[in-house]
């Protein structure tokens, strides 16, 4: 398989996680996905941002999450996000220290 192709596919992949967990599987929670995962759809959008930074293109936190969201950030937890018990919130801390840790 040659790059361009490769990319491509990747690309593909990419479009397709982003649809799936905003478009079909919107009621997942950010929070359950970092416990469980150890990633969620911030992190999604953070990697954009850091693949923006690095190839010289100035894009803010707020502005990757917009792009991956497809609305602003707040819109997305006013509809969708409900309130963290405080089981989630500990086993969040933790799952957070340990996969993002300074980087978020």
């Amino acid at each position: 398989m040659d790059d361009q192709t490769r990319i491509e596919l990747e690309a593909a992949a990419f479009r397709t996680l982003r649809e799936h967990l905003m478009d079909k599987r919107a009621d997942v929670q950010n929070i359950d996905m970092m416990n469980l995962a150890g990633f969620c759809r911030n992190c999604l959008s953070r990697w954009y941002q850091e693949a923006a930074n690095a190839r010289g293109i100035d894009m803010s936190k707020d502005e990757a999450r917009e792009v991956f969201y497809g609305m602003p950030y707040d819109e997305w937890k006013a509809t969708h996000q409900t309130e963290a018990s405080p089981d989630q919130q500990a086993a969040f801390t933790k799952s957070f220290a340990e996969n993002v840790g300074d980087k978020g």
